[in-house]
């Protein structure tokens, strides 16, 4: 979908379009294997992984950290991706897309709601709140992938370059 609109500069017709919004999302792991949610201050309200969207200029690994440290104060190393999800209907603000990694925190003990979350917790995977979005989907697809492969310590991601662990 795209529609027209005019350079401030020269007044020429130029083809605007309407793409998906870039945001990411992270299931951070805590070794006894509960995953960190935060409570969102802001609409839509309810449970969520932590995340959010990418800022110009960002990879989508930078925006991953940097979400996951000012939501939980966490510092997290990425060890892999667990999807891209990109309904329309995934957030009812407007169509965006998300990629979400894996991650486990290398600073446990700095786990503090920040940011765009009201509270923080813990959650073990089987005794999991009512998610926003869609993310019981994509926790659901985590855990699959937690089955699939056990130990995720020995993954890791690098600037800019992710390999589908799912």
């Amino acid at each position: 979908m795209s529609s027209a609109q005019h350079c401030p500069q020269c007044g020429a017709a130029i083809q605007v379009y309407r793409n998906p919004v870039p945001t990411v999302d992270v299931v951070v792991q805590f070794p006894d294997r509960t995953i960190v949610l935060i409570k969102r201050k802001n609409p839509p309200y309810g449970w969520a992984l932590p995340g959010g969207f990418v800022d110009y200029g960002e990879s989508l690994e930078q925006a991953a950290t940097r979400e996951a440290a000012e939501e939980t104060g966490l510092q997290v190393q990425l060890l892999g991706l667990v999807g891209v999800y990109s309904s329309p209907k995934r957030d009812l603000r407007q169509h965006t897309l998300s990629v979400t990694f894996a991650a486990r925190p290398l600073s446990p003990e700095t786990l503090q709601a920040g940011d765009d979350a009201s509270s923080v917790s813990r959650f073990a995977l089987d005794a999991l709140p009512e998610l926003a979005f869609d993310h019981a989907g994509i926790v659901a697809d985590y855990h699959r992938w937690v089955l699939q492969c056990g130990d995720l310590t020995q993954r890791g991601v690098s600037k800019g370059r992710s390999v589908c662990i799912l």
